[in-house]
């Protein structure tokens, strides 16, 4: 009879037509007898081997109380399974593995970077938070690892065979063009360094940190050949496709998350509550972070829900004049960002005029276009942002809408520098002019204008640094102090300052396309990069726990982790033009530089394959024809279009699933009615119906 029962439940299940508890109240009643079920004979490890069944046999998954379990594990260990020496064999193999692969993660994890300051401020900020920490520190990985890359393959051959190799000359050009000759010559004052230091120029501009120091030397030995010119393309080519790969791979990591999750708050909250919970936790200090991170998620998904009920409740009019509302503030904000857009453009064209110019004066006028662009990258998203208080987004939508306009502000104002040094370096475009056509560029203005370009980038990346730095010192360490000693309304009205994870992630997408944009002609700018990264990492810290306060309105971390990726990856998608660009369209400097007898510099590419075998040839060049490209893109196509279903299905699956946690939730809710309605004719007390719960 029992089984017949369980026959007939297992039909009725939501693996079937997911029928709810009101259409069974018949069979309900015939069925309160079928408890649970055991099998008293198995073990856990005969479960591993054998995998699950009908019936429930691992103990964890089973619904029994604690005194049964405890029976069953004792019954369980009186039993000597009776196996054979190749069933030992494996499971003990399989156990030493398990384990293996535990203590090496475990192991892994004590090298991890920035472990214990993440999960600290994970706990006592949020996820939100938390998530432009982990950013940050993806970041500093990227960096170090672009930089041993680069220093591997052209920074370290150039320093060995610097006097060693012999020049790749094949063409001569006036010798107006080739003279260029940047280092100090005589007695140099101690304050110069300083200021070379500063704007790159000087002995820093001959060195090993521009564009303008590496020459076009080969090493050509009977055992060892070492092209400079075309490691150096090679390594600056690759150095992009390691950075998209890397951006792409984290993607997958961040969008799998989300799939998982749901990234809404819908039938979130059981998962939140019965498997977030870390029970590795050791101490009183892991557990309240882990319960403050906890509430933080569930703050957040409450959030979300009042938002989306408050906008469901709203009249046909009340939504016209809201959506009205939104487009007009998006016209402001868009006006805003095209009055920087001009500022910067003429600053930057200031600049250019009076780059002659010595001492503090000339560094001012060196630094101006930094300067412009840092005083709008601050001034118009801190507008931007009263504008999306208006908008009345959802907290995470917010983020995001603030995130699209300053990462266009931001990425389009570094454009708007590139175009007009751009213009300057080619004469508008018109290499046939009086200025321009001697040497096919600028020449009296930018004798090395790879090196000018990557100074412009270097100044930018310093500046940023030393920006940061002096807002920490200057604005939010006397903000806290003026807030906690005096009790002034105004002090008090405006408070401890938020972390505002916004424009934190937008200055560390807009330093990594500067650096990106600048590697071609500043090779070492990875470098220095990691080091701001780190230096940025400890400063953000600082500020975060003495300074600021827990935000008010948090936003989820799962949906904003992919989209800090997305802005990224358009960061990666500007720099990306602007290096095939000058790969294949400026003419190189004539005086400097490992390209300098080169019409482009990718002409290095053909001439280099001539020198191959004939072999090696015909294999490169089909390669790069159509009969090996066109399958390769359909090949690509089709594996495209596979993880897009497999996507799809995915998202189907976890939609279901959401589907039926909802219907479990109804069902429970309908038992614990009909336990109150049979409690209250059978006139049973209600603390005592709870306590047979």
């Amino acid at each position: 009879m029992d089984s017949e029962i369980q026959r007939q439940g297992s039909r009725n299940g939501y693996h079937g037509d997911q029928q709810s508890l009101r259409s069974r109240q018949v069979s309900s009643r015939v069925s309160n007898q079928n408890y649970p079920q055991f099998n008293w004979s198995s073990t856990p490890a005969e479960d591993d081997v054998e995998g699950s069944s009908e019936m429930p046999r691992d103990l964890r998954s089973s619904p029994l109380h604690m005194a049964l379990k405890r029976a069953v594990r004792q019954v369980q260990q009186m039993q000597v399974p009776v196996v054979s020496s190749r069933e030992s064999w494996k499971r003990n193999k399989a156990k030493s593995l398990r384990k293996l692969k535990d203590n090496t993660r475990e192991f892994l994890y004590l090298f991890a970077l920035w472990s214990k300051s993440l999960q600290k401020i994970g706990g006592n900020f949020g996820g939100g938070v938390q998530s432009f920490f982990l950013f940050l520190r993806f970041l500093v990985v990227l960096n170090f690892v672009s930089f041993l890359l680069i220093a591997g393959f052209v920074l370290i051959p150039s320093i060995v065979f610097r006097s060693v190799g012999t020049g790749l000359v094949n063409s001569t050009g006036p010798e107006e063009c080739m003279e260029y000759d940047p280092n100090p010559q005589g007695l140099v004052l101690f304050y110069n360094y300083f200021l070379d230091l500063l704007s790159g120029t000087g002995f820093m501009e001959y060195s090993y940190m521009f564009y303008g120091y590496y020459n076009n030397t080969m090493v050509d030995d009977t055992n060892f050949s070492y092209n400079i010119p075309l490691a150096y393309l090679f390594t600056a080519v690759f150095y992009f496709a390691f950075c998209l790969i890397f951006i792409i791979a984290r993607m997958g990591t961040a969008a799998r998350v989300a799939v998982a999750t749901g990234g809404s708050a819908v039938g979130n909250y059981s998962m939140i509550v019965f498997t977030s919970w870390d029970y590795g936790c050791l101490g009183d200090r892991a557990t309240k972070l882990k319960q403050k991170n906890i509430h933080y998620r569930l703050q957040v998904d409450l959030e979300e829900e009042m938002i989306k009920k408050r906008a469901a409740s709203l009249t046909t009019n009340q939504k016209v004049v809201l959506y009205a509302l939104r487009v007009f503030m998006c016209l402001v904000a868009f006006g805003l960002i095209i009055g920087a857009f001009y500022g910067i453009f003429l600053a930057t064209e200031f600049s250019q005029e009076k780059s002659g110019k010595e001492g503090i004066l000339g560094l001012i006028f060196e630094y101006l276009p930094s300067i412009v662009i840092t005083a709008g990258n601050f001034l118009v998203p801190l507008m931007c942002d009263q504008i999306a208080l208006i908008e009345r987004y959802a907290p995470s939508t917010t983020v995001i809408v603030a995130l699209l306009r300053a990462v266009f502000l931001r990425l389009v104002s570094l454009g708007v520098l590139l175009f007009t040094l751009w213009r300057q370096i080619t004469c508008d475009g018109n290499t046939e002019s009086a200025e321009c056509k001697l040497c096919e560029y600028n020449y009296n203005f930018y004798p090395c204008w790879e090196t000018r370009v990557g100074q412009e980038m270097y100044k930018l990346t310093l500046f940023d640094l030393l920006i940061n730095i002096a807002v920490l010192v200057l604005v939010e360490f006397p903000r806290r102090m003026v807030v906690d000693n005096w009790s002034n309304k105004l002090a008090q009205w405006v408070g401890r300052q938020e972390f505002v994870v916004s424009s934190n992630v937008l200055g560390l997408v807009y330093g990594q396309t500067v650096v990106w944009t600048g590697a071609l002609f500043c090779p070492l700018l990875p470098l220095i990069n990691t080091v701001k990264f780190i230096i940025l990492f400890y400063c953000k810290r600082i500020t975060l726990f003495n300074n600021c306060r827990p935000a008010l309105k948090t936003f989820r971390s799962t949906t904003s982790t992919f989209f800090f990726l997305v802005v990224l990856l358009f960061g990666w998608s500007l720099a990306t033009v602007v290096m095939v660009y000058s790969l294949a369209e400026i003419r190189p400097s004539m005086g400097c530089g490992p390209f300098r007898f080169f019409p482009n510099m990718w002409s290095i590419v053909p001439r280099s394959f001539s020198s191959l075998s004939e072999t090696t040839e015909e294999f490169l060049f089909f390669i790069g024809s159509q009969a090996f490209s066109i399958p390769l893109f359909v090949l690509f196509c089709v594996v495209m279009c596979y993880f897009i279903a497999l996507a799809s299905v995915y998202g189907k699956s976890v939609a279901l699933l959401r589907a039926q946690l909802k219907l479990e939730g109804r069902d429970k809710q309908f038992l614990v009615k009909q336990i109150e309605k049979l409690s209250r004719q059978l006139q049973i007390p209600q603390h005592t119906a709870g306590a047979g719960q």
